[in-house]
């Protein structure tokens, strides 16, 4: 596969963010735009072997955001304005470590300090997620203990030669957490909160036209407050991706561009790619799905139907509401929970 400079990547972005994001909005036959009602995140779903033992896990990392609860019939945490529910399952699900990857990759938290946060995981003997800080190097904790920029190889054999240090402030690391869901703890604003999930995407810009597309996901917001980035319309097919960097979970790197975001309320659907395809489906895996909330599903149902999106469960009740399931790019399985 080709491989691109940072240069010819840095320009390849700003031209697929020059179109409105009108443009990918889907169109009623009569051509005028189709009205996407509100869509918020709800939960993650993850199947777990002990569902009780892995819901008093989160609040132990994550004290000041998350609480053991219970959620329509479900073991769960709640984090904001977010719930992680557990479905009991007989043997172990699958991870990346143990079975095909999905497009889920890891789901996460913003802490305002995060090597503090990683000290103290340590100190309660939580299982860190190592990375290799090079492709001849070590494994290490947080991102922080790497050389700075997310380099290449040829960028860290420079750097080294320059006396150049990692700033060891900041950055983010992970946490292998219950049934080996990999946790995120990163740096990134003053206050402690479940932020993200982080998907791969073959076609990173595919993905967000389809999110934006059928569910109204939010883009960034541009440089200066200004208007929000839009991924381009037409031919979205990645052509080329850029070289592995480091860390990286692979001694051998870890392709970080193209990549992309599109946001439901304040949670992130943070995007990396994965070169040549064959992402399996999530049902079954550790991250199960992972959902949101529409206040009138029957009407979500009808007009993602008349989209051509394919549904893995039809409306059915769940609890004391309803629900149905949809499947995304790269089969990512989402849930549909109707929350007047």
């Amino acid at each position: 596969m080709k491989l691109m400079t940072r240069t010819a990547i840095g320009t390849a972005l700003i031209v697929l963010v020059a179109v409105s994001i009108a443009t990918v909005r889907p169109t009623h036959a009569q051509g005028r735009p189709t009205t996407i009602e509100p869509m918020h995140f709800h939960h993650v779903h993850l199947n777990s072997v002990n569902p009780a033992a892995a819901a008093e896990y989160y609040p132990k990392p994550f004290a000041l955001s998350a609480t053991k609860t219970a959620f329509n019939g479900y073991e769960a945490v709640k984090t904001g304005n977010v719930y992680i529910l557990f479905t009991k399952v007989s043997t172990p699900p699958m991870t990346e470590l143990t079975g095909p990857q999905t497009s889920v990759w890891h789901f996460g938290w913003n802490t305002p300090d995060s090597r503090k946060y990683n000290e103290r995981f340590r100190a309660m003997g939580l299982e860190i997620a190592q990375m290799w800080d090079a492709a001849d190097g070590k494994l290490v904790d947080m991102s922080s203990d790497t050389l700075p920029g997310l380099p290449t190889q040829e960028q860290i054999l420079e750097m080294r030669a320059k006396g150049t240090q990692p700033s060891r402030q900041g950055g983010f690391g992970y946490l292998r957490g219950p049934d080996g869901a990999m946790i995120e703890n990163a740096q990134a604003g003053q206050a402690e909160r479940f932020n993200h999930m982080h998907m791969y995407h073959e076609h990173p810009q595919c993905a967000m036209q389809w999110y934006t597309t059928h569910l109204g996901a939010r883009l960034a917001q541009g440089a200066g407050g200004g208007a929000p980035e839009a991924p381009a319309a037409g031919d979205c097919h990645t052509r080329s991706y850029a070289p592995p960097t480091w860390p990286s979970f692979a001694k051998t790197g870890f392709v970080r561009e193209p990549s992309g975001a599109v946001f439901f309320d304040d949670i992130s659907i943070s995007i990396r790619p994965w070169p040549g395809g064959g992402l399996v489906s999530t049902r079954g895996h550790i991250v199960d799905h992972w959902a949101l909330s529409v206040p009138d599903l029957a009407a979500t149902v009808a007009r993602l139907k008349g989209e051509g999106i394919r549904f893995l469960e039809e409306i059915r009740p769940w609890g004391n509401t309803r629900a149905a399931m949809i499947e995304g790019p790269d089969r990512i399985a989402i849930e549909l929970v109707e929350v007047k």
